[in-house]
């Protein structure tokens, strides 16, 4: 689709491509924003802000502490926290020093950990002392010599530091036992760094910046290689398409955005953390978006513009007793990606704020963001949107060939923000790139004919009904409207008579909810063959860590 049909659909004002050369490399970006903003709050986090001006003098310090271990230009450095201060700060030292940023779900096991850190070749980890036990047991067996450990409360001050760290650790007992054996607790490292000097490396666009690693759904874990250049494009990307509602925050007010979604997820590392350091904002770190009581407490205290966010954490909060305790009334844009938002929860989101929310779309591989819907919509389209600025999008067959119009496809990627390719792994890197330069996302898409891409599912969870497919997020957008369903999700099971069957798992808003008022609503709603076989009720979906549902899960466990 060389003629972008979609640029009809911009807002005005969004332009039809970016330039991502206005910056050399993510650090340029960031030290503009340390000089221009050195005297705003950079991050917010329980109850204490730390400016521009501090995370610029505290990434500096620890830069020149990483140089000092005498690791070489490229080598990378892993992080493994949950949304603390000292994770920005770490990112913008390891890429300050000239190295690579390797980001790790904290939540591994040390199996999981032991393949990324192998993968990946880190040398060092800055890592919360939280998960140290887990780092523990797989060191040995990594390249990893040298590690930087970091506490709950290491930048809230002498004072709430000493009793945040005391609770996380002797009455939450969040820290098991560890022993590693020549770690450097965070401050002692920035307290060594400050002594030494940073020796700034020329850094290019083309070099390595990020190894995002992909969820592993689909097979072993590969890092995706995001250059300098394909994450300056992204942030420049988000910034464009959010600015016809961003440009509505009132003069003097420091635009505000929420990061509950973890950080070493690629859609927070990139629309979170680094599109707030672009635009000169302030974001609220949220350590634990599973408490929600704790996500509200601490929002109630902020004026909110930004929340980007997964369908699971939209429909918990707005399900939650205590939401109106947050002033939802300055919220500009509510980005929803990560997976697919429901008919429901949008409904329910726009009822109660006011402020729609505009489904996006992206991969580890991209950067993240490819589409999204128009921040200036009214209304939920159960659509990705259109493809962000600079980029272009088509669907294929399985022979690699454009469908024709009104057909579905596999949706391929090509722009400034997709990967330069998988991390040592040429072979992988050959199945999902095609010859001119597109990325083959394994995802099923459809595009009408303003230009609006629709994900039909993934490749992989496709379900086979006698020889009929069908595609489980239709199911489970259906299901998610009957009153009483709180969370769903449908996958095949092996069936004699029709070689797959549908299943699906609920779990119950409403304790009265019955198999039979199911079983009603999907043969009022749902052709014969898309009707599910099994129904099943549970307490909880299986999820990752981001609030994804994890299908494969429930296949597993007929």
């Amino acid at each position: 689709m060389t003629d972008r049909i979609w640029l009809a659909s911009y807002p005005q004002g969004v332009p039809a491509d970016i330039d991502p050369s206005q910056y050399p490399s993510l650090v340029a970006l960031m030290e503009e924003s340390f000089r221009k903003y050195a005297a705003r709050t950079a991050y917010s986090f329980m109850g204490k802000d730390v400016t521009y001006g501090q995370t610029d003098s505290l990434s500096r310090a620890l830069a020149a502490y990483l140089q000092g271990l005498g690791l070489a230009r490229g080598d990378r450095v892993a992080i493994m926290m949950p949304n603390v201060p000292q994770y920005p700060v770490a990112v913008a030292a390891i890429l300050r020093a000239g190295f690579v940023v390797v980001n790790v779900n904290p939540l591994y096991t040390p199996r999981e950990l032991e393949h990324q850190l192998k993968d990946s070749g880190a040398k060092a980890i800055v890592i919360i002392e939280n998960f140290a036990n887990t780092l523990q047991q797989c060191i040995a067996a990594t390249p990893v010599k040298h590690v930087v450990l970091c506490a709950m409360g290491d930048q809230l001050g002498m004072l709430k530091g000493a009793l945040v760290n005391y609770v996380v650790r002797n009455v939450k007992k969040m820290v098991p036992a560890y022993n590693l054996p020549g770690a450097v607790r965070f401050n002692d490292a920035v307290a060594q760094g400050t002594r030494g000097t940073l020796k700034a490396p020329a850094i290019a666009a083309d070099d390595v910046a990020v190894l995002q690693y992909t969820g592993g759904t689909t097979g072993v874990s590969k890092g995706a290689v995001l250059l300098h250049r394909n994450v300056i494009a992204n942030v420049l990307q988000s910034e464009v398409w959010n600015q016809p509602v961003m440009d509505k925050v009132p003069a003097g007010e420091q635009p505000t955005s929420v990061c509950a979604l973890p950080l070493y997820h690629i859609f927070a590392f990139t629309v979170g953390m680094m599109l707030s350091m672009r635009t000169g904002g302030k974001l609220i770190l949220i350590p634990n978006p599973r408490d929600l009581p704790a996500v509200l407490k601490e929002l109630s205290k902020h004026t909110i513009h930004s929340l980007p966010a997964v369908n699971t954490l939209f429909n918990g909060l707005a399900n939650h007793p205590d939401f109106n305790t947050v002033d939802w009334s300055h919220l500009k844009v509510s980005v929803g990606g990560g997976m697919a938002v429901q008919g429901a929860v949008a409904k329910l989101w726009l009822d109660k704020t006011g402020c729609p929310i505009c489904e996006g779309y992206g991969l580890s591989e991209t950067s993240p963001s490819a589409s999204c819907n128009p921040t200036t919509s009214t209304e939920y389209t159960g659509t990705i949107g259109v493809p962000l600025p600079g980029t272009y999008f088509k669907l294929l067959d399985d022979d690699g060939n454009e469908v024709p119009a009104g057909q579905p496809g596999e949706i391929a990627i090509k722009g400034p923000q997709v990967m330069a390719g998988y991390w040592q792994r040429p072979d992988e890197t050959a199945k999902v790139m095609t010859a001119d330069g597109f990325f083959k996302t394994g995802d099923i898409g459809t595009v009408d004919e303003r230009g609006y891409f629709k994900i039909v599912d993934r490749k992989k969870d496709m379900i086979l009904v006698s020889g009929f497919n069908v595609y489980p997020n239709e199911i489970e957008d259906v299901v998610a409207g009957l009153e009483g369903v709180l969370e769903c999700a449908a996958v095949g099971v092996a069936d004699d008579k029709s070689g797959e069957a549908v299943k699906l798992v609920i779990v119950k808003k409403n304790p009265a909810l019955t198999e039979a008022q199911v079983r009603d609503y999907c043969k009022a709603n749902l052709t014969g063959y898309k009707q599910p076989r099994i129904i099943e009720f549970r307490t909880e979906l299986p999820k990752t860590p981001v609030g994804k549902i994890l299908r494969r899960e429930l296949r597993d466990k007929k």
